[in-house]
């Protein structure tokens, strides 16, 4: 695929998901009145996952058990 194609079709969905964001923000005021989570819990958490996700090895290297077609 052409690499401006590509980004057309980001931008289009980004867009797409921008506007169910504010229908969603219209729907529900209480969501919107909500201040960011960004109490010592969420942030250890995210760096836990972040973390984690650095540990963990590539997967695409590691053998699978299922035998590969001829």
């Amino acid at each position: 695929m052409h690499p401006e194609t590509h980004l057309q079709l980001h931008d289009i969905r980004s867009a797409e998901l921008r506007r169910h964001a504010d229908d969603f923000r219209l729907a529900h005021p209480r969501a919107a009145t909500r201040a960011p989570r960004t109490g010592i819990r969420t942030r250890l958490g995210w760096t836990m996952v972040e973390l984690g996700l650095r540990v963990l090895p590539d997967r695409s290297a590691a053998p699978s058990g299922a035998p590969r077609p001829a």
